[in-house]
């Protein structure tokens, strides 16, 4: 996928744990792990709204376009 998520990164800048992050943003620590991993097909604006808010950043600090090469 072209998509990269770097909420991992966010997390370890911020200092928090995705324990904490799951508290503050009301999202299941599964679907965030999940959600860090990459495996999502989807991420509601709601939820990526609260993530911003969290942890005090932008949405491209943690969507990321990688352009794929084609071979």
């Amino acid at each position: 996928m072209s998509i990269i998520i770097n909420l991992d990164v966010m997390l370890a800048k911020r200092k928090l744990k995705l324990k904490d992050l799951s508290e503050k943003v009301g999202v299941s620590i599964v679907n965030l792990s999940i959600l860090k991993q990459g495996k999502v097909k989807a991420i509601r604006f709601s939820t990526l709204d609260a993530i911003c808010l969290a942890l005090d950043c932008q949405p491209g600090d943690i969507l990321e376009y990688v352009e794929e090469k084609v071979e």
